[in-house]
């Protein structure tokens, strides 16, 4: 954390530049791909959810920010859920009541924290819908945590290393880093499911990585928050034989110091 300390100066630039300092220096230090997630917009606020019946079965749930920014999606409800026998109009009232419940919880909250609210008292208040409203908050949280761009430095220097001595294996891992980080976003950057996870590391060997590309890789994350509210991700990327002890300290200490910068 002192070199951090020593060698950032977060007056002297912007946050994106701080952000790749703080890359250099982890790939610097370990050896290994370091792996920064440029913040989402944590400033976003829920304004408006509208639920649109589309038949008995399928719902849009329709969001809109703060910043007027809508997007949509099309549920299906659960097949196990007992529907209330109601005509077409009913049916119009009972999902606009759902909505209205809603927005009365939901109105204002920031999208980044949206994985922190007791989702048990929603079940408590509207039982029959249950599972229903599950579906919704999860879909929420999906839709707050879409795609950042992602720093990454030290590819030349890992890619050294014997585990990398394969040509195909070093074109997979190349394609992902440089041409689908959307698939790698998920893996770096996970939303935790209670403020109290927030900030702990976890570390994926070999075949836990989801993705073929780092089936030959640990990769091993923190988030770095603003408060209690996750902003981004810090991720060392490199071969299974690494030195985990220094690796997982190297990595907390590198979102430790980007949280307490925000932060203050």
């Amino acid at each position: 954390l002192n070199l951090y300390t020593q060698t950032l100066d977060w007056g002297t630039g912007s946050l994106e530049t701080l952000l790749q300092r703080a890359a250099h220096i982890l790939s610097s230090v370990s050896g290994h791909i370091a792996l920064v997630t440029i913040p989402q917009n944590s400033k976003s606020r829920l304004y408006h959810l509208q639920l649109v019946p589309l038949t008995k079965q399928q719902v849009m749930l329709v969001m809109v920010t703060d910043s007027y920014y809508t997007q949509s999606v099309v549920l299906d409800f659960p097949e196990d859920q007992s529907l209330p026998e109601v005509d077409e109009e009913s049916w119009q009232r009972e999902l606009q009541i759902l909505s209205n419940f809603l927005n009365q919880k939901l109105r204002g909250e920031s999208l980044m924290t949206l994985h922190c609210l007791d989702w048990g008292e929603l079940d408590r208040e509207f039982n029959n819908y249950a599972e229903f409203l599950r579906s919704i908050l999860q879909e929420l949280k999906v839709r707050s945590h879409s795609y950042a761009p992602i720093l990454i430095r030290g590819i030349s220097e890992a890619l050294r290393q014997p585990e990398f001595s394969q040509l195909q294996q070093v074109q997979m891992l190349m394609q992902l880093l440089e041409q689908e980080q959307e698939q790698l976003f998920p893996l770096i950057f996970e939303l935790p499911d209670c403020p109290e996870d927030s900030k702990r590391v976890i570390v994926r060997i070999g075949t836990e990585n989801s993705l073929e590309a780092l089936n030959v890789c640990t990769l091993i994350t923190a988030n770095y928050c603003k408060g209690d509210i996750p902003l981004g991700s810090v991720g060392l990327l490199g071969p299974t034989r690494m030195l985990y002890e220094n690796a997982i300290a190297m990595v907390e200490a590198t979102a430790d110091y980007l949280s307490e910068t925000l932060s203050t």
